[in-house]
């Protein structure tokens, strides 16, 4: 089966996600996003944009917000190679992303990125707000452990 990195919109990628992520929703934007197709069709896209902790939105720094395959072998660990090194030509200095607990991260270590730190379980971004309450986990990721990791 022959891989390739193929173009795709933003639109594209977020109907992708939506269609076969397993725990996440589509992102709200992006910086870039790009496809890999397996045999001329599309089989996982990623998106790269704004870090979402504050902590690491100095400009610099990028996330793998969503990477999505329908299961084709190779196609992640393409996904994440690609991306990186597409954000480190663009003069970015540093590309992270994240991987929940029960996630081998295999896709990760075969496209050369590393673990830079474990994150414990939290409560969701509106934990904190007696008014916010009720969007307590909108995305499903209160209180599950999480690596950090970096491309290298």
């Amino acid at each position: 089966m022959s891989l390739e990195i193929v173009p795709v919109t933003f639109r594209q990628a977020c109907a992708y996600i939506a269609l076969h992520h397993r725990h996440h929703k589509p992102p709200r934007g992006m910086v870039f996003c790009l496809g890999v197709a397996a045999d001329g069709t599309l089989a996982g896209v990623a998106t790269v944009g704004r870090p979402v902790a504050r902590a690491y939105q100095d400009g610099l720094t990028l996330e793998v917000n969503r990477a999505c395959t329908d299961g084709v072998m190779g196609a992640n660990s393409l996904l994440y190679r690609t991306a990186g090194r597409i954000a480190l030509l663009m003069g970015y200095r540093r590309v992270i992303t994240y991987t929940e607990a029960g996630e081998s991260g295999a896709s990760l270590r075969a496209a050369g990125w590393r673990v830079i730190a474990e994150r414990p379980p939290r409560g969701s971004w509106a934990e904190s707000s007696r008014v916010l309450r009720h969007l307590r986990d909108p995305e499903g990721t209160g209180g599950v452990q999480r690596s950090l990791w970096e491309a290298s």
